[in-house]
């Protein structure tokens, strides 16, 4: 049977991508560059819709192939400090899960019918390969409003390696949202991220960059936090910083490219294991996680609170027995399901609880 030329190229494609080690993301995003996947016909289990998507880095507002848009879409055209090398379209599927998302990089902003001064920046997981949209997007959204908060879900670009875009994206959209505080009747802004838009939520706890860009409180549910040899989650640490093998090959490289390489990914290590980045200004975090989760291990959050209580952060930390990984927010009332559900209403109670704590406070 002959190959078709498109269907040629591509496995000449994977093979040279699998011979270089590249992830699995990049023969994705290469596959998607050469014919664009169709929307998933999916809607998530929610007529709730965001009041505007605010798109970062386009010149006027294009459509989006995503069953979850504002009502109006604006366009900030910022420009990008860098790119995340990933064309073609995005891809969708069923459940919400975003791929391949770069160029369209975007936030969508719901607004309560009366709120209560907080907002909270949303950044959901799919370690680092995809934006988990429904189960750590909208139904995260669905429930804020419903305690009048002002929510921010983030469809941050994905980071193939390009380990600073991600967070960029999150410092861009605190700025909009700090600058429109006022306008919103927003007193305070925190961030929120489920595993790897845990580990995302936890950078922006603690390398932001100045006042506008540090949140005023964060939660991390059940969060990737290490890079190290503290068991982990690989995928989130392959697709921002790349395969160690990647680092320590000396194909290719002049003995002073290979040391040279050598002393950036042990930087990148120490800087993406988050819990070295904690200090007495990290603002106050709810932690929650499970202790049955075989994706994350929990030690993950266990580690970054007690390095908090080390430096004397306000911190508030639950450990559910059993209910594993991906949770969210996907409760019976949108999935028929919940992976939580014996401890859901004490989970809700619990961040509800502090959150209004973090506000009197």
């Amino acid at each position: 049977m002959t190959l078709s030329g498109t269907t040629l190229q591509l496995k000449t494609i994977y093979n040279t991508l699998k011979m270089n080690r590249i992830s699995a993301l990049a023969c994705a995003a290469v596959a998607g560059s050469l014919f664009a996947i169709a929307p998933a016909s999916g809607q998530p289990n929610t007529k709730l819709r965001p009041d505007k998507t605010v798109l970062l880095y386009q010149e006027t507002p294009v459509e989006i192939d995503d069953p979850v848009q504002g009502k109006t879409i604006e366009a900030l055209g910022l420009k990008m400090n860098e790119a995340n090398g990933l064309s073609g379209a995005e891809t969708i599927n069923d459940a919400g899960n975003i791929g391949n998302i770069s160029d369209l990089a975007r936030f969508d902003l719901y607004f309560p019918k009366k709120p209560n001064g907080q907002m909270i920046v949303v950044c959901p997981g799919g370690g680092y390969s995809i934006v988990s949209s429904y189960n750590e997007g909208v139904y995260v959204a669905d429930w804020m409003l419903s305690r009048g908060i002002t929510v921010a879900v983030v469809k941050y670009r994905l980071p193939n390696r390009h380990w600073e875009v991600p967070l960029s994206d999150v410092h861009n959209t605190f700025r909009y949202c700090r600058e429109h505080a006022e306008e919103w009747g927003i007193d305070q802004i925190g961030v929120m991220g489920f595993s790897a838009g845990g580990h995302l939520a936890a950078s922006a706890t603690t390398l932001y960059t100045d006042a506008v860009t540090r949140p005023d409180f964060s939660i991390l549910i059940y969060p990737v936090i290490a890079f190290d040899k503290t068991p982990s989650h690989k995928g989130t640490r392959l697709n921002l910083i790349g395969d160690d093998e990647l680092w320590t090959s000396t194909e290719g490289k002049t003995a002073d490219k290979w040391i040279a390489d050598q002393k950036l990914h042990e930087e990148l290590i120490e800087k993406y294991t988050l819990n070295n980045q904690v200090t007495p200004d990290t603002p106050p975090v709810f932690l929650a996680h499970c202790t049955d989760d075989n994706v994350v291990p929990v030690i993950n959050s266990i580690k970054f609170y007690n390095k908090l209580v080390d430096n004397g952060v306000s911190a508030e930390m639950h450990i559910y027995p059993k209910g594993g990984h991906g949770w969210g927010f996907s409760t019976v009332k949108f999935v028929k399901h919940d992976g939580l559900g014996y401890a859901r209403d004490e989970f809700e109670a619990s961040l509800g609880r502090w959150l209004e704590s973090q506000y009197l406070h």
